[in-house]
């Protein structure tokens, strides 16, 4: 089964860069332009990683990601940030993300910390119990 991805930014063009690159990875991929998107997917389709912009209109990052957390604690969260956002960022850390990286992207480095996050979590098995 594929691990599952979700990728949340305003900007649709990022969206369907990192959807798509992920996919060729062999993740199953979802994305979503707003917080209130995210939510609803996560609930939905329980993606083990977002990946969240933290610049956002109407919700950002950070509310997005204490929301996320009241969903599913465990669920990894890797911020995206511009360098102007690093004490944002670092907020994000202290509030449950697994990590940040930095816009432009190293397309190296984000597939590196997305491998190592979710080789970190390990994938949910549903565990029938039988009497």
């Amino acid at each position: 089964m594929k691990r599952k991805i979700l990728v949340v930014d305003d900007n649709k063009e990022t969206c369907d860069t990192l959807t798509e690159i992920f996919a060729e990875q062999g993740y199953q991929t979802f994305s979503a332009l707003s917080g209130r998107l995210a939510l609803n997917t996560v609930k939905k389709k329980k993606p083990e990683l977002v990946l969240l912009d933290i610049k956002m209109p109407k919700m950002d990052g950070i509310d997005v990601l204490k929301r996320i957390k009241k969903i599913d604690k465990d669920l990894v969260v890797v911020m995206i940030t511009g360098y102007g956002a690093l004490d944002t960022a670092k907020e994000a850390m202290r509030l449950g993300a697994y990590d940040y990286v930095t816009k432009p992207f190293d397309l190296d480095f984000i597939k590196a910390v997305i491998r190592d996050a979710l080789s970190e979590r390990k994938p949910k098995r549903v565990v029938k119990r039988t009497r």
